[in-house]
């Protein structure tokens, strides 16, 4: 059984000694053990725990047994026998009303994925696509225009019928018309989306490879004619607000150690951040400021590709990273600064990419409101909201070359130019990369870690320089600009930066700001 339960924390990413192993063993509550160690794990910045450990940093820790509310005393009273722990909590039970801050924090991680490293065989990736047909079926089966639902080893002569699908492959035939081949776990089936429906044949052409999607259609089993295509799409009711005037901030790419990093200017962004170079009414805002969101590439690093290191001005990634925290530590210590990595950073390029950690920059481990996360990753800010915090979704964007490359309205539309619009396309299939090839990812044996499984209030991403911003169905799509200048590769490419632009967003009101650090 100990075993078991090392099996289960170690595929978890967490490694345990034996005393908390025997523990959780007997606790029997594996979600709540999970909920308290991914708590261990942001507020220790480690995901390596002992006993010993814990009770040294009883007051650090403490917060997260409040937040497990009915769980949080018999965790308490089984884990924690020893005379000090008792002191403590009962310091801090009496306390309560005097630290609301500490019982109610600012935030909720709500995902952040780490998947360990383990060696990866075909079956993994079979898992994987079945683990994402299920999620889409159980949400596609409940839409109206989908009546008549069977599979594909059932459909007869029916008149009209729908069906939910793989896209296994898609090509446009001889006619001009698309034809593309949809399997479930039944079969696989060919259906034909006729030129001479303009509106659906446009819908077609955003259709990807492994997409899962819905359609009603007639024919029987050697072909299917489409009569429409039913995306999972994201939608919310209302834009969420929130009672106070609170503000957040969003950046990315900094490439912190590139020849290129407009070091001067992202100077003066810090700066800005403690009042220097502002007018009175920026510094009534200043003081509102709650959260600072960086989403990756916060570091050039070293080998990312040939010829890198003559574009270095350091060649050191542990102190490119040191250089990085000493401007994070400027950073005033009532925001909450919330990082995850790109493939710049000192992390694995798959995706899910888990957070950076103390291996190459054990510097800002010691950065009191930073807190470290997986790209993708889920927050849910103001939390304490009485109607619900407001969900934000990080995703660096590694994916968007991709779906340029993919749907024909991005390549003609500029995609690259106009990030946020590609970024529409992910919510309205509910996936940040549903094609194999359209960037690297670990296949996950429990979910899907690229799919968007909860719709989020924001979306905010990176990876193409250039800030953009669009509403989609209520959603927020905020799209970072950068702080490096274009370099040899992107003039290659005829990629356009955008530099030191950050939006800043009224959660209360919505409204959004656009600041300029250029220097223009």
């Amino acid at each position: 059984m100990t075993q078991e339960t090392l099996n289960y924390f170690i595929k978890k990413g967490f490694l345990l000694d034996k005393e908390l192993l025997e523990f959780f063993r007997d606790f029997g509550n594996r979600e709540s053990a999970e909920a308290l160690l991914d708590g261990f794990a942001l507020t220790l910045k480690t995901r390596i725990f002992s006993k010993a450990m814990i009770s040294s940093r009883f007051s650090d820790v403490s917060p997260i047994f409040a937040l497990l509310e009915k769980d949080r005393k018999e965790i308490i009273e089984h884990f924690f026998k020893i005379g000090v722990v008792e002191s403590e909590i009962k310091n801090v039970e009496e306390n309560q009303h005097l630290k609301p801050n500490i019982f109610k924090p600012d935030f909720k991680i709500l995902s952040s994925k780490i998947i360990p490293h383990r060696r990866i065989v075909v079956g993994d990736f079979v898992t994987h696509f079945k683990n994402r047909y299920n999620f889409f079926r159980d949400a596609l089966k409940n839409s109206i225009e989908l009546s008549n639902l069977v599979s594909i080893d059932k459909i007869s002569n029916s008149r009209s019928f729908s069906i939910i699908g793989m896209v296994y492959s898609k090509r446009v035939t001889k006619n001009n018309n698309i034809l593309i081949e949809l399997e479930d776990p039944t079969g696989r089936i060919s259906a034909v989306i006729n030129q001479s429906k303009p509106e659906l044949f446009e819908k077609a052409k955003e259709i990807v490879m492994d997409d899962v999607i819905g359609i009603t259609c007639m024919g029987d089993r050697k072909i299917l004619f489409v009569n429409d295509i039913v995306f999972l799409d994201s939608h919310l009711q209302e834009k969420k607000k929130i009672d106070s005037d609170v503000y957040a901030l969003f950046t990315s790419d900094i490439h912190f150690g590139s020849k290129f990093f407009l070091e001067e200017r992202f100077s003066r962004f810090i700066d800005w951040l403690n009042g220097i170079g502002c007018n009175e009414s920026q510094k009534a805002i200043l003081e509102k400021i709650k959260y600072l969101f960086f989403v990756g590439d916060n570091i050039d690093g070293v080998g990312i590709f040939p010829g890198q290191e003559d574009q270095l001005k350091i060649k050191d990634i542990k102190e490119q990273y040191i250089k990085l925290a000493e401007y994070f530590n400027k950073i005033p210590k009532h925001i909450n600064i919330i990082m995850c990595p790109g493939q710049h950073d000192a992390v694995r390029v798959p995706e899910p990419q888990p957070p950076v950690d103390a291996s190459f920059a054990e510097c800002l481990m010691s950065i009191p409101n930073l807190t470290l996360v997986s790209n993708p990753s889920l927050i849910e800010i103001e939390s304490n909201n009485k109607n619900g915090g407001i969900k934000v979704l990080m995703y660096h964007g590694a994916s968007i070359h991709g779906w340029i490359e993919d749907v024909e309205a991005l390549r003609l539309c500029g995609g690259h130019l106009h990030p946020a619009k590609v970024v529409s396309y992910m919510l309205r299939h509910r996936h940040l990369s549903p094609t194999h090839s359209g960037t690297t990812y670990v296949p996950d044996e429990t979910f899907d870690s690229l799919v968007i499984k909860d719709v989020p209030d924001i979306i905010t991403t990176g990876e193409v320089h250039r800030s953009d911003i669009e509403l989609y169905n209520n959603i927020l799509i905020v799209c970072n600009s950068c702080w490096q200048s274009s370099t040899p590769f992107e003039e290659k490419m005829g990629n356009l930066p955008d530099p030191c632009k950050v939006p800043l967003l009224n959660l209360k009101t919505r409204e959004l700001k656009i600041l300029d650090f250029s220097g223009k």
